[in-house]
């Protein structure tokens, strides 16, 4: 089980704290002197921290003003998971990726890439159901065993895979977080979104969207997109900049234990000839029977009222936007 591989790994030097996170020291040095670089690492102990990101829970990453951590959703795909990669290393910028199952299984080199890119690699489901609030126990264990099973595989090494969860959609039950925190995974949830998915929006839009809720929630924070869009691959270098025009810093979030310098990879000759070509802006998932369209849009607006209660500056992606995301 997962909850053992994790409990087999040797403790981290840090100490850790009530909190459940270790402060680390100053992030490698980026050798481009002018990039907005990675300023800190916090180390997140599962056990400690078992929900993060104040959309939905109460807790979250400990950031001090002006930081951010960055993570992205849904890939491997390309082009746009490389392009994102091609931005984030311009700028010696390091994040935590949420990876589907089956995207991984069909693109292991993309994987591979983004973890020896000095990134964090976390789940996102087997096949990112909008639903798994809504299953039966043994689905939402197939979901979240399988999609652990099919990145570890991508990897190659099940060391590089972080305890890190995300629910598809946001659709969160305590279902998912019992078994979750039985198998020693941190669930994740975000303090802010840019609405990346949305059908038409733009690169600028995103952009704007994203520093306007984090600057509303205290200037810092886990801001959510996803690196399957190309206006979001557009966007990344742009948000980049503006973040380290207003005197943001990046902290990377990263788990306990000890982790592989990096796993194999092939050749880019292999990689270029195995890659496929990236899906197009949206696909659009299966149409649903009236009833289950009815009771997602209840669930939405129920749930944007109780984050409106909280004074929450921001929009959480549930179920019932399963129509802008990119399957």
């Amino acid at each position: 089980m997962f909850r053992l591989r994790m409990a087999l790994r040797p403790v981290c030097v840090a100490i850790i704290g009530l909190s459940g996170l270790a402060t680390a020291t100053k992030a490698e040095t980026c050798s481009n002197p002018d990039a907005l670089g990675t300023s800190r690492t916090v180390t997140v102990d599962s056990s400690d921290l078992p929900r993060i990101g104040t959309m939905q829970y109460r807790r979250t990453l400990p950031l001090d003003d002006h930081e951010v951590v960055i993570t992205f959703d849904d890939g491997p795909l390309p082009p746009y998971t490389n392009r994102v990669l091609d931005a984030l290393a311009a700028e010696c910028v390091k994040v935590t990726y949420f990876l589907i199952g089956t995207m991984a299984r069909a693109n292991p080199d993309l994987v591979r890439r983004i973890y020896n890119a000095g990134h964090i690699v976390g789940t996102h489901s087997h096949r990112h159901p909008f639903n798994m609030d809504q299953m039966e126990r043994s689905r939402v264990v197939s979901e979240i065993d399988g999609g652990i099973a099919a990145v570890t595989a991508a990897l190659g090494d099940e060391r590089a895979l972080a305890p890190f969860f995300r629910v598809p959609g946001l659709a969160r039950s305590r279902q998912i977080e019992t078994y979750a925190a039985a198998q020693a995974l941190s669930v994740w949830s975000a303090d802010e979104v840019a609405d990346d998915w949305h059908r038409g929006i733009t690169s600028e839009q995103i952009v704007q969207r994203a520093m306007a809720r984090i600057e509303a929630r205290g200037h810092r924070g886990v801001l959510l997109l996803h690196d399957i869009h190309p206006a979001t691959a557009r966007a990344v270098p742009m948000l980049l900049k503006r973040l380290k025009a207003g005197g943001y810093r990046i902290v990377q979030a990263v788990p306990t234990g000890d982790r592989p310098a990096s796993v194999p990879e092939r050749s880019p000759v292999l990689v270029a000839a195995a890659e496929k070509p990236g899906w197009p802006r949206i696909v659009q998932p299966p149409k649903q029977p009236g009833s289950k369209v009815k009771m997602a849009a209840k669930k939405d607006a129920a749930l944007r009222a109780k984050l409106a209660s909280r004074k929450s500056p921001t929009v959480v992606a549930t179920s019932g936007f399963g129509a802008f995301f990119n399957r």
